[in-house]
């Protein structure tokens, strides 16, 4: 039961107080006054237009809903179908043509490119671990994926792998002599990496059969350090960094001609600390459980010490790396990711913090004033004293204009300096797609961040054209050309609005761990696409698609890209309604069982846990990341197929008993593990499960959290 406070006339959680009070507030210079004052103003201004724009999203979608029952799909008058769309306010007028003037941001936003990692901020260790993976080992994320090949000699073994560890240390060799060329020769050849004093500067040499030489491009040598028994040497290339460790006396480097027993790759050079989709926070424990440890990560304090291969450990963020440039002085280079701070959407309430009339506030008000507060105690982050908030599942220009609105408030109560808080808009939501140039106009001065998050944004697709017809296959979509210019529309938009050298165009996910190969084979696309960034799911993964980005210059691309012409509409709005006729029912429940079991596998660890992301085995035991995101897609999916009489309620249930089985076998070493089996009627997990399919069609935008979180709340309580 709550135990709750009156302050400036909000009922808030003791937790929460206490939280703000004790740990939040002292070093900001504001006072308790101020900070309640201010955000019981927050809340009477800004929560009744937070329900206005949620009664907005249900009146329009109705009347998509009745267009659809009288029009049939899309395809049957598109012009018709967009004419509606402006008549009704979902289409808006495009502003002029404009430049984004936001200003003051950190050099990983505005000229640097490389991979972006997203992890749930209530995990202390993996929120540490992703700040931490600025920097990764190109030797270990070889080694330990199938970017080198497990086949034959090459398999990893229980033991230590020469052949392996041999065929590691070739490929970093072709990276090396891709990235950093030799005057004249291959890195497979040195026997000597040396720095060489020439006048007042120092030079970068290698020893080789056929004498000394130095790099094609003598100005990537960027500096050197290290002690007398292992030497560090610091090159740059398309503004990344990779640190070449001499080390003769190591394991890898004893082996080595030259001594080389690691490269070094400057990796994820942001992180957003997710408060949102990875993240399974529903009472005042689980927030101030997120608020405390992006508190940790900005003053630099958070640590977390845990047992791993028999032994205890202690992480914390990592310290710069010191070194001294080619002048001898010192260089400097920075030791954690850039973190942003994904707060939530608009949708959700909480009941951390009630208004005058009793009701729970918004909990995107909170977070907005909780994580901003937080960042005031920023130690070890932005070297331009900048709050990157990254907001999700915004409806339109409109919303957007109210969370800078928010944005703008909060700075006033925290006295702040105005357009401190920027904004990343992710463009996940159908309607931000359609306007996406208005959208940006209105977080024009504070925006840092465009993105598309294709797994969100095919919900979103789902769900507005649920009376349409029915959707295709999941794999099916994926290959639709609304998506393709879902993604071109990104990036041109974002580069007609002054992006490029400015600001932030990311991509989406990869969202299967354990392919590496696979990643390294396709995921060079974002970066040639003019993407600044793109998601991976792990700091290994962040190491190997950071060699997308010295085999592309981002800025290069944009260039490339910049005068081609932007899909219109009529791309946008073109996913097909799937033809019957195509689908025998054999691969219709196939497709039941694989979106139900895709449910079951997420939201048993979410409900019963308190686990919001997490590598789930997919129907055929192949391990995929799932969030809320993903969990959205299969759960509509499964009620459009039932809105259209492509199966039947008994056959979802039978589906949902029969995976519940196999997804309670693939869990079967799990300690923590509640089985679902034969408990049908009692498994809050599996009524939840059950729940997003049956009752998806009338969620709010198809979202998962107001099931989810209810289902959670109801294990916490020990029901």
């Amino acid at each position: 039961m709550a135990d709750y406070i009156e302050k400036s006339g909000l009922k808030v959680d003791r937790l929460l107080v206490d939280f703000v009070e004790k740990e939040a507030i002292p070093g900001t210079g504001v006072t308790p006054e101020q900070f309640w004052g201010g955000f019981a103003g927050l809340v009477r201004e800004f929560a009744p237009k937070n329900r206005e724009f949620l009664a907005i999203r249900d009146r329009i979608q109705t009347q998509i809903d009745d267009w659809h029952k009288a029009n049939g799909p899309v395809a049957a008058d598109p012009d018709k179908y967009q004419s509606f769309l402006r008549e009704i306010g979902y289409i808006v007028a495009e502003p002029a043509d404009f430049t984004i003037e936001t200003s003051g941001l950190d050099p990983e936003i505005t000229s640097i490119c490389g991979p972006q990692l997203v992890v749930p901020v209530s995990n202390a260790r993996y929120a540490l671990n992703a700040a931490n993976a600025r920097w990764g080992s190109l030797y270990d994320a070889l080694y330990g994926t199938d970017a080198i090949s497990r086949e034959g000699e090459l398999a990893p073994g229980k033991g230590f792998n020469a052949k392996r560890a041999a065929a590691v240390v070739e490929r970093a060799a072709d990276f090396l002599d891709e990235a950093f060329p030799l005057a004249s020769g291959s890195h497979r050849h040195v026997t000597g990496y040396h720095v060489v004093k020439d006048g007042e500067r120092r030079s970068f040499v290698v020893d080789t059969a056929a004498g000394r030489v130095g790099l094609k491009n003598p100005a990537q040598f960027a500096g050197y350090g290290g002690t007398q028994e292992r030497g560090e040497l610091v090159l740059r290339h398309n503004g990344l960094h990779v640190v070449l460790v001499i080390d003769p006396a190591s394991t890898i480097g004893a082996s080595h001609k030259a001594g080389l027993a690691d490269v070094v790759i400057e990796s994820a050079l942001t992180t957003i600390q997710d408060c949102e989709d990875s993240v399974a926070a529903v009472d005042a424990e689980d927030k101030v459980g997120v608020y405390r440890n992006w508190l940790g990560l900005m003053n630099g304090t958070l640590e977390e010490t845990f047992e791993k291969g028999g032994k205890q450990m202690t992480r914390k963020l990592n310290a710069d790396r010191q070194y001294k440039d080619v002048a001898g002085l010192p260089l400097v280079l920075k030791g954690r990711s850039l973190l942003l701070v994904r707060n939530v959407g608009h949708l959700m309430t909480t009941k951390a913090v009630l208004d005058p009339a009793g009701q729970p506030i918004g909990e995107g008000l909170m977070d907005a004033a909780v994580t901003a507060l937080c960042a005031m105690s920023d130690k070890v982050n932005s070297t331009t004293g900048a709050i990157y908030v990254v907001k999700p599942k915004m409806h339109g220009p409109d919303e957007v204009q109210f969370a800078c609105d928010i944005f703008a408030a909060v700075e006033k109560m925290l006295g702040l300096k105005p357009e401190t808080i920027k904004i990343g808009i992710m463009d996940e939501e159908r309607r931000t797609s359609a306007n996406l140039k208005a959208a940006i106009h209105a977080a024009r001065r504070r925006v840092f961040f465009i993105n598309t998050g294709f797994l969100d944004r095919t919900g979103d697709e789902i769900h507005t054209s649920m009376l349409a017809g029915p959707v295709l296959r999941k794999d099916d979509v994926k290959a639709e050309k609304w998506i393709q210019s879902y993604e071109d529309r990104n990036v041109l938009i974002g580069l007609a609005a002054g992006f490029s050298g400015r600001a932030q165009i990311g991509k989406g996910m990869w969202a299967r761990p354990d392919d590496m190969a696979a990643m390294l084979a396709s995921k060079a696309a974002h970066p040639n696409a003019g993407a600044n960034t793109a998601w991976v799911p792990s700091p290994t993964a962040a190491t190997l698609h950071a060699l997308h980005y010295h085999q592309i210059n981002v800025f290069e691309a944009q260039q490339r890209r910049h005068n081609q012409a932007t899909p219109g509409l009529d791309e946008l709005f073109s996913m097909p309604v799937l033809d019957r006729s195509t689908l025998d029912k054999a691969q219709i429940l196939r497709e039941l069982d694989n979106n139900a079991q895709g449910i079951l596998g997420y939201v048993v660890r979410w409900v019963d846990q308190g686990v919001g992301c997490s590598k789930v085995p997919d129907i055929n035991n192949v391990g995929l990341m799932e969030d809320r995101a993903t969990c959205r897609i299969s759960s509509q999916a499964v009620a459009n197929w039932l809105m259209h009489g492509l199966v039947s309620e008994a056959e979802v249930r039978a589906a949902f008993e029969k995976m519940a089985a196999v997804v309670d076998g693939q869990n079967a070493d799990d300690p923590l593990y509640v089985p679902m089996a034969g408990k049908f009627d009692t498994s809050i997990a599996y009524q939840a499960a059950l729940d997003l399919a049956l009752e998806g069609a009338t969620q709010p935008s198809g979202y998962t959290e107001p099931i989810l979180h209810a289902a959670r709340e109801k294990v916490k309580a020990g029901a």
